[in-house]
């Protein structure tokens, strides 16, 4: 009886984990480098199988959220190493830079958003979810994602007239999906 759970268990996986791959990839592609993005979908991937139980119907904002706290773990451990790497270089004189960004209108001025900010617009625009998905990934209520969504999508804009560059169009989609 035993195997016929582990194989229902394993039929599951298979047929969710190339969707789950593909959508996973895409979200760490837009975020951070490609050997952080292999990593990080593995760990997610890993943990998608170990908590197969608990995964919702609608397990695609599930696995972005797992993702999400997997890529901050990463990252986490990316600046202690760097942090590492600064006070070696301070005894041994060596020099540690760290990677330069893109220079275009629209990444400097998500860089002027908070990171909660620029992580919402990137779950709406990137990843094409709806508030009630962008909620699911962040773990809050799809009413509080709306408000911090159209909250994030004001303050992009005026990041934007600061840097010179044009907002886009300016009429209001809110509510409205294509």
């Amino acid at each position: 009886m035993e195997s016929v759970t582990s194989e229902d268990r394993r039929e599951r996986f298979e047929a969710l984990a190339p969707a789950v791959i593909d959508a996973v990839r895409r979200y760490l592609a837009r975020r951070t480098d490609p050997a952080t993005a292999d990593d990080v979908l593995s760990e997610t991937l890993l943990i998608c199988w170990r908590r197969l139980d608990e995964m919702p119907g609608e397990y695609l904002p599930w696995a972005y959220g797992v993702a999400r706290r997997c890529l901050a773990n990463a990252e986490r451990a990316q600046r202690r190493q760097m942090r590492l790497a600064v006070r070696i270089a301070a005894v041994d004189d060596f020099v540690v830079r760290p990677p330069e960004a893109a220079d275009d209108e629209l990444a400097t001025a998500m860089a002027g958003l908070r990171g909660e900010d620029a992580e919402i617009l990137r779950l709406w625009a990137w990843e094409d979810l709806a508030p009630a998905q962008i909620a699911a990934v962040l773990g809050i209520t799809a009413n509080a994602a709306s408000i911090r969504l159209h909250r994030a999508k004001q303050r992009l804009r005026d990041e934007l007239r600061k840097t010179g560059a044009g907002a886009g169009h300016e009429e209001s989609t809110e509510g409205r999906r294509p």
